[in-house]
């Protein structure tokens, strides 16, 4: 088997006296969607927030392509294939479509190579190629959710790291995100860390999966294996015994 693109060891952290992960270990692999479920304040977004290294690490190791990058700068990390599609989506309302997904490839320099992506992002998410010239904020929620993946994509990614994409949406694009999560994947060969409230998409989605219990990962397993666990069941997809 490949090494494990990304890989957390034993992480724990914390928001002042809160210890929000209590040694945290996962391994994704290249070409994977893993998701990581659990009820709320159960420590996903946190892992992600340390991965990208907005929240700080206060022990353990966090390994990217087999070199750590514990105590790296946030904005570094885009440059070096890992980027997040943040919770809440946070594109720049203000600016247009097009102007979002250039802010997607600030690191890059080559003119031609942006253009092609922006044409070949614009083929996954054909309602952005429609609205390219809209101001972002006037896009609905599940089209914002679009751009803020288009965004990330135009960073080239290796890894994908993904926090609450149906947050909000209507049924119709949870669905919609999902394929797209799914073609992304398929079509791109895209390894993809996923945190998601909606268990059940997220396990139909994903070929591995974690537990998160208070900062703990408490279950692993393949993701089919999770979706038909009755324990999985009863806490995550609100099934009675």
């Amino acid at each position: 088997m490949a090494d494990p693109i990304l890989e957390l060891r034993d992480v724990y952290s914390s928001y002042g006296n809160i210890k929000a992960l209590k040694g945290v270990s996962l391994k994704v692999f290249p070409g994977e969607i893993v998701a990581i479920i659990g009820a709320n304040g159960a420590g996903k977004s946190t892992t992600l927030m340390a991965i990208s290294g907005i929240v700080p690490v206060d022990k353990g190791d966090i390994l990217y392509q087999g070199s750590s990058i514990v105590g790296k700068s946030a904005e570094k990390l885009p440059a070096m294939g890992l980027c997040q599609v943040p919770e809440g989506r946070r594109i720049f309302p203000r600016l247009s479509v097009a102007e979002n997904l250039e802010l997607g490839a600030f690191h890059r320099k080559e003119r031609a190579e942006i253009e092609q992506d922006m044409e070949r992002v614009f083929s996954l998410f054909p309602a952005l190629a429609e609205r390219r010239k809209q101001q972002g904020g006037t896009l609905s929620g599940g089209e914002q959710q679009m751009l803020a993946i288009a965004r990330a994509l135009m960073t080239r990614p290796k890894l994908l790291l993904m926090d609450e994409p149906s947050l909000g949406l209507a049924p119709l694009f949870v669905q919609k995100i999902f394929d797209i999560i799914h073609d992304v994947n398929e079509r791109e060969g895209m390894t993809i860390l996923l945190v998601e409230q909606n268990a059940n998409l997220a396990l139909q989605a994903a070929q591995r999966g974690y537990v998160l219990e208070t900062g703990t990962v408490t279950m692993e397993d393949n993701a089919d294996t999770l979706l038909h666990n009755p324990e999985i069941r009863k806490a995550y997809l609100g099934e009675t015994a």
